[in-house]
């Protein structure tokens, strides 16, 4: 079954798209990985994006638009991905979040946008969306999802292994073995040092190229103090956070709190600091030998540097060592979510997302024909090995 994964992340900076084909012998499932891209958005419409984003007010007319424009440029990285891996089963578009509800002690709702019935008009495949929510409603935080794909390819990894996302805000699950995983958002990744970089002009892309402009700061320990201070840390697990709470006027009130002004460069560098801190924090506390990387984050090298010198007990390695590309990990995961939908079964981790228990996600909207969906699984699968096509 040859499944369409699709995601714009916390980053909001484009669209992130996996067609992996995924077969089950038994409870042992493979996908080999056909076809990866990223396509950006246009910087109109991510600049718009980000101007319609919390703590900014803005309108039912401006999120219907921007339902419709994200909605149709998923359409066409869905096509284009087709073109180059030929027709698939299942397209599962995560869209784009704009905004994660969290209340004193779980998530209440989550908004991604990106209309998928433009997705599915354009290629005449069945669609997969909205697949959050379910696990909301069973009392979860909806987050990390991606949970459920690091527990079956870490699940037989020796000793205590963590998977480390670093996309807008990062996330990590500790897999004690098959059947014991943790998992939740440690803070933020990319988020801080994006807004940072956006707002003071440091970079025309809006985001610090290979660490650049980190690299050549020195970070300011009172601001990172201010920063360090934040109430999320100390929340127990599972717990979930976005942009709602990290985003640029946060970055302001830090820096007006403690009192200095520092450079571009410097407040880069102290932001980057923040995320090896408070990362590396959390992979003590939890033991962890092992700690495999991805997202935009495990391609900045001041940040990994940081976790490999903070970390000297800990291995820290790419996600690519263990079948799945660091890049592409997040596309992956909602294929693999959509794999668990068409077959009956729960495609998240309680564990991870603490809900009260598995829960089948997602919203179908029907491609050109009928829907047919597969016998229903017996039995969920306990291992998944990836691997690209030769």
């Amino acid at each position: 079954m040859k499944i369409l994964g699709m995601i714009s992340g916390t980053s909001h900076d484009g669209i992130d798209v996996a067609v992996v084909d995924f077969q089950a012998d038994g409870t042992a499932l493979t996908g080999e990985i056909l076809h990866t891209d990223s396509t950006p958005y246009d910087k109109a419409l991510r600049n718009r994006l980000i101007a319609a984003l919390p703590p900014a007010d803005t309108s039912f007319a401006e999120v219907c638009e921007l339902d419709t424009l994200i909605g149709q440029t998923f359409a066409a990285a869905a096509e284009t991905a087709i073109a180059a891996a030929g027709p698939v089963d299942l397209i599962v578009s995560h869209g784009q979040t704009v905004y994660h509800w969290v209340g004193a002690e779980t998530a209440l709702g989550t908004l991604q946008i990106g209309q998928p019935a433009w997705i599915a008009e354009r290629t005449g495949t069945p669609v997969l969306s909205d697949v959050r929510i379910r696990d909301i409603t069973a009392g979860g935080h909806g987050a990390p999802l991606v949970s459920y794909l690091d527990g079956l390819v870490l699940g037989a990894a020796g000793g205590t292994p963590a998977a480390l996302n670093l996309g807008g805000i990062s996330n990590m699950t500790v897999v004690r073995g098959p059947d014991d995983v943790t998992a939740y958002d440690i803070g933020p990744a990319n988020a801080l040092i994006d807004a940072a970089v956006i707002a003071t002009g440091a970079h025309p892309q809006g985001y610090d190229e290979d660490g650049r402009i980190a690299a050549s700061g020195t970070v300011d320990e009172r601001l990172l103090a201010v920063l360090l201070a934040e109430p999320y840390y100390r929340l127990p697990a599972p717990k979930s956070t976005g942009k709602e709470l990290f985003h640029a006027d946060y970055v302001r009130q830090a820096v007006a709190a403690s009192g200095g002004e520092p450079s571009p460069a410097d407040l880069i560098a102290t932001l980057t600091e923040l995320t090896v801190r408070t990362v590396a924090a959390d992979v003590r506390a939890a033991g962890i030998t092992t700690l495999a990387v991805s997202g935009g984050g495990s391609r900045n090298p001041v940040i990994l540097a940081g976790l490999r010198a903070a970390l000297p007990g800990t291995d820290v390695v790419l996600t690519d060592e263990y079948g799945v590309p660091a890049d592409d990990k997040e596309a992956i995961a909602f294929a693999l979510i959509g794999w668990c939908t068409l077959h009956g079964l729960p495609g998240n981790n309680p564990g991870g997302t603490g809900a009260r228990g598995g829960r089948i996600l997602g919203t179908l909207t029907p491609g050109d024909g009928p829907l047919r969906l597969p016998e229903p699984a017996t039995e969920a699968p306990h291992s998944l090995r990836l691997h690209r096509r030769n």
